[in-house]
């Protein structure tokens, strides 16, 4: 299963710019409806498309790789 890590994102672009981000600033710059945020963060298995994931990475400005990571099936249990 594919996990997005947005919420790791989040926090290390509000650390790296000293100032808290709220989700109503990435989706007013990225154009992704708040709703569409909230489901990629906390609905396990959420499928986001292409597009979505490149307006965060240029957001975030980061590779796809860190907005979204691997895990094994055996391993999600946990």
């Amino acid at each position: 299963m594919i996990r997005l890590r947005l919420a790791e994102q989040l926090a290390e672009k509000a650390f790296q710019e000293k100032r808290r981000i709220e989700w109503k600033e990435v989706s007013e710059s990225t154009g992704i409806h708040r709703t569409t945020l909230s489901k990629m963060l906390n609905v396990q298995g959420y499928n986001a498309t292409l597009e979505n994931l490149d307006r965060l990475c240029r957001y975030f400005q980061c590779p796809v790789g860190d907005l979204a990571t691997y895990v094994a099936d055996d391993d999600k249990e946990k």
